[in-house]
């Protein structure tokens, strides 16, 4: 038996390279057992994608030795996985190496479950379906384990847990208690406990992903429809899988925010960030079929990499958010701005850093490419919003308009509808204008144009939901909650309003 050196995984680290002793060491410091397992989750891994992806493909010959591969492929690489996460999470979360690897052991054993599917019918366990089931508990895991050892992860996981639980329930009681609004509506599921999160946008993201593009679904981008077409092919329900991905998207944009705000004040403050992010009035969005958790998540993200110099993961990030919603484009302001305040002379390394801001905007032009070749116009996707009554004009204009259909207005909720819309509107100006100078430069910036390009249309509709992903406003409200009457104000204003806006939206109600 090989005796096992117990060392801190930094020891192991700065020996300069990896050498097959040393891997199969820190292996074995979790136990047999565990590695055998893990082992035997690669293999299965490895089985599936031969049978599911290379068998269709190959002749018998070659389909053997590919076979041969895959049984020793997977394994190896799901150990080598166990090992190299087992080394992050013992570094950012102070366990041993050993612990972290014990730990981490269960998370693999989930995969052993899709061999179900060649013990029962395709209608009982089909492979695709196993195998999203098995991923989705192997990140689950994974999240617990970190919540058990990691402030952040369980601070994050708690705000997570119980604003979406909240938001869960009261939409599905007020599509139960109260019914849908009266007309005809689209069902996106017969189930209607289900049918509740596929609401006014939902309908044109689901349909993007069912169908591809025609007409006025060219005004939404196409990152976040996309992801819905992969995942709900594997899942055979696109939205379930839009449901998975924007919560998934959530819990870590989250975590992104969380480490940001943390970065640039302190945890205190980084913790009533995500709080009123979660409760802020328009948070239904973020469980639902929308693209505000997947755009959330981006534009943060690319926020945190920006401070941390991750020049090229910045630039990335950003082209992705771009492609999500043409305001992630602005990304390339603050980008700028950043790297302006980082590099002091022109050298490789800073010409290297500028060069990746490039693929922000590449994430729009790739969007523009595509229509131009669909219909000839590379900027269908502004032009189509005309259908909403929307064209570019001067942001006052957009209050103008707002004030004239409440003067003309021939129902209380189009005056309410106008209200919210204006008071929303407000909000975001008032919070830029007397907290501007709490925040770096780059977080202003990005918070002024992301209000003045909506603004920009001519329309205030939908102030709400823009509110919602403008995480620079919270991180102001948060250091002003650091009075208590304050931060009992804002709780107080945002939760009922967030239960209202569930309703609304629960029953077809216009809410943004």
């Amino acid at each position: 038996m090989i005796p096992l050196r117990i060392a801190p995984v930094s020891a192991t680290l700065t020996q300069g390279r990896d050498t097959l002793p040393t891997f199969v060491e820190d292996i074995l410091r979790a136990g047999i057992a565990r590695a055998i397992a893990v082992a035997l989750a690669g293999c299965t891994l490895g089985f599936v994608v031969w049978y599911g992806l290379l068998v269709p493909h190959l002749n018998p010959i070659l389909a053997n030795i590919t076979l041969l591969l895959s049984v020793v492929v997977g394994p190896l690489t799901s150990l080598a996985l166990w090992r190299a996460y087992a080394i992050y999470f013992a570094r950012r979360s102070g366990v041993t190496f050993a612990r972290a690897l014990e730990y981490d052991a269960y998370t693999w054993l989930p995969f052993l479950g899709v061999w179900l599917t060649f013990l029962f019918t395709p209608a009982i366990a089909r492979e695709a379906r196993l195998v999203a089931l098995a991923v989705a508990l192997f990140c689950t895991l994974k999240v617990i384990i970190a919540a058990r050892f990691n402030q952040t992860v369980r601070e994050v996981l708690f705000d997570f847990l119980a604003t979406r639980a909240a938001i869960l329930i009261i939409a599905e009681l007020a599509a139960v208690i109260i019914g849908q609004r009266a007309g005809q509506h689209v069902q996106e599921s017969s189930d209607a406990l289900l049918a509740v999160w596929g609401r006014w946008d939902a309908v044109h993201y689901l349909d993007i992903a069912t169908q591809g593009y025609a007409g006025t679904d060219m005004a939404f981008f196409p990152l976040f429809p996309a992801l819905v077409a992969i995942v709900g092919g594997v899942l055979g329900n696109h939205l379930i899988a839009g449901l998975l991905i924007s919560n998934g998207c959530f819990f870590f944009g989250l975590l992104y925010f969380y480490k940001l705000i943390e970065h640039e004040f302190d945890r205190s403050v980084a913790r009533r960030a995500i709080f009123y992010v979660s409760i802020f009035p328009s948070a239904i969005f973020f469980s639902a079929v929308y693209t505000e958790s997947l755009f959330f998540m981006l534009t943060v993200a690319s926020f945190y990499y920006m401070r941390e110099r991750k020049w090229l993961l910045a630039g990335l990030i950003g082209g992705l958010a771009a492609a999500s919603r043409v305001e992630g484009v602005l990304l390339v302001v603050p980008y700028a701005l950043e790297w302006f305040a980082a590099h002091k002379k022109l050298d490789g390394a800073a010409i290297r850093s500028a060069l990746a801001s490039a693929f922000i905007p590449a994430g729009l032009a790739i969007y523009m490419a595509y229509l131009w070749v669909l219909n000839g116009d590379p900027l269908y996707f502004s032009h189509v919003q005309s259908h909403w009554n929307r064209h570019l004009a001067p942001p006052w204009v957009s209050f103008i308009n707002a004030f004239s259909k409440i003067a003309h207005a021939v129902s209380s909720q189009t005056v309410a509808n106008q209200l919210l819309e204006i008071t929303f509107t407000v909000l975001m100006i008032a919070v830029l204008i007397f907290g501007w100078k709490r925040l770096r430069p780059s977080y202003i910036a990005y918070m002024g144009l992301s209000i003045l390009v909506p603004m920009s249309t001519s329309s205030l509709m939908s102030m709400p939901r823009f509110a919602l992903v403008l995480f620079p406003m919270f991180a102001i409200l948060s250091l002003w909650g650091k009075r208590p009457w304050v931060n009992n104000l804002i709780v107080a204003l945002f939760l009922p309003m967030l239960g209202l806006f569930t309703v609304l939206f629960a029953d077809w109600y216009w809410v943004a």
